[in-house]
């Protein structure tokens, strides 16, 4: 299992939200630089990188940034937030991001969206699936999960599955940067309906013995951000578990 922390941009410098409101920002560094440094050091490989302005305004803003992590690391980058027409994906990966994340896009423009498969492959686009759990799983959210959609979570992820997505960040808003644990039980529900699925398990991760179980319950990848700013999970932690899985 791939661990991906992230790094959410808002004004150039790396902070977090909780439940992605963004009257709850805090700032962790005022250089997202110096952070993927600092990840790539202890033998991390991946990072996600989500543009929160972009993911705002509906278009790339913090394209810069993303350019001066790829050109002064290693990291291979996914990259999110706000990118909706093709111009933003090719600025996206001019700035050196490996791979993009499209999740209102998906939504609200999916034959765009199924351009961007066709045209780059599915291991260069993955799809988004922000979601708030309700009792028939999870409904899709957009906009910087501003918005609410009707779409349920699984028929979501089934369908764009069947139109040549591979990869998948699920993120349960309602426990994103709540530190209170991932939705094991949505993922093991994906994870046995959609398959084959690179699943990338997102909000939530609160302690470094909740990786080893996603990873056995067949998740490919785990998306970490306020447990490592908040001193939940140590970089050291990471690159044990990365030398010994």
């Amino acid at each position: 299992m791939r661990i991906i922390p992230a790094i959410d941009i808002i004004d150039g410098k790396c902070v977090r939200l909780t439940k992605g409101d963004y009257s709850t920002k805090k700032i962790y560094n005022e250089s997202p630089l110096e952070v993927a440094k600092e990840f790539e050091a202890s033998g991390i490989e991946y990072l996600h990188v989500v543009d929160l302005d972009g993911a705002k305004a509906s278009k790339i803003i913090n394209y810069k940034i993303l350019e001066e992590i790829a050109s002064k690391t290693n990291l291979k980058i996914d990259f999110g937030g706000g990118l909706k027409s093709d111009k933003d994906l090719e600025i996206a990966f001019n700035s050196g991001a490996n791979q993009i994340t499209g999740g209102s896009i998906a939504v609200k423009n999916s034959s765009v969206f199924e351009s961007w498969i066709e045209k780059y492959g599915n291991d260069k686009i993955i799809l988004g699936a922000d979601f708030y759990p309700d009792t028939s799983g999870g409904k899709i959210a957009t906009n910087g999960w501003q918005e609410e959609s009707s779409l349920q979570l699984l028929p979501f992820i089934k369908g764009y599955q069947q139109k040549g997505i591979g990869y998948v960040i699920c993120t349960d808003i309602s426990k994103d940067g709540m530190l209170q644990g991932p939705s094991f039980t949505i993922y093991n529900q994906i994870l046995k309906n959609v398959n084959p699925l690179k699943l990338i398990a997102s909000g939530g991760i609160s302690t470094f013995s909740e990786l080893p179980k996603l990873a056995e319950n067949g998740c490919e990848g785990v998306i970490i951000g306020k447990a490592i700013y908040e001193n939940k999970i140590s970089l050291k932690q990471l690159e044990n578990f990365i030398i010994h899985q």
